[in-house]
């Protein structure tokens, strides 16, 4: 049994670095082979990376908004590209891809691709996690999955809305969430739309951001008290109705 296990593990890795390299490798050629010839652009290679810090990132918009006009297509791939790869590996950082879309698409379009791209990208996660993750996060976060699978298991007769409450108010990170909800049994129908809705409020604000983006001065700037605030109201309203029903099934 023991072997058996360990030649599971083996095979599971393996499948896991295929998926990564050739994520890795497409994104790789979109920016290099694939980025189109442009006399508008010449250093355009040179700033095509994941931005780490506001400047990074407003260096990075000026230079898509002007490729866009030339390439709008291969700017649009390139986009969902990268959000989508950022969400599938758990890699920190979507804040800023949430205000580049802002800044590229507009508030509406903005936000409507970015929560598209989020719901995707952790469905993606959810699968990469149920394919290979049990063990790992069973064994690196023990403490953490105790505590979320109480909760799960307490609020099965409402879990929608604890799912969407939990993603309104980011008490538990979100790719904590995404790499932990097959394990815990939530079914990818309710996973991937509670992502969607529930982050929409956050998508928003961060993609709003995009339009005024020269005056940001740090992305603490993004969430203040009055906005947290404001998703902790949000969040109490979505879990309303599920509370509500559980107390009417104990008074039946």
């Amino acid at each position: 049994m023991p072997r058996l296990q360990c030649l599971i593990a083996r095979y599971t890795i393996g499948w896991i670095t295929v998926i990564w390299l050739a994520a890795t490798g497409w994104l790789l050629l979109m920016t290099t082979v694939f980025v189109p010839d442009s006399e508008a652009i010449q250093n355009l290679r040179d700033v095509l990376k994941f931005p780490g810090n506001l400047e990074d990132l407003k260096t990075l918009t000026e230079t898509l908004l002007e490729f866009k006009k030339f390439h709008p297509l291969y700017v649009y791939i390139l986009f969902c590209t990268s959000y989508l790869y950022k969400q599938t590996f758990a890699i920190p950082g979507s804040v800023f891809l949430n205000i580049l879309s802002g800044a590229l698409y507009g508030t509406v379009k903005g936000t409507c691709l970015s929560s598209l791209l989020t719901a995707t990208g952790a469905s993606m996660c959810y699968f990469l996690s149920l394919l290979s993750g049990t063990d790992f996060i069973l064994n690196t976060w023990p403490e953490k999955m105790s505590h979320l699978r109480a909760q799960v298991d307490n609020n099965q007769e409402r879990l929608p809305y604890f799912l969407l409450s939990l993603r309104l108010v980011p008490v538990s990170p979100n790719w904590f969430i995404n790499a932990t909800s097959p394990i815990l049994g939530i079914p990818i129908k309710i996973f991937a739309v509670t992502a969607f809705i529930g982050l929409m409020p956050y998508n928003f604000v961060c993609v709003k951001a995009g339009s005024v983006l020269s005056e940001l001065t740090s992305v603490n700037d993004l969430l203040n008290f009055q906005m947290v605030c404001n998703l902790m109201l949000v969040a109490g309203v979505a879990s309303l109705p599920g509370f509500l029903n559980k107390k009417l099934q104990k008074m039946s």
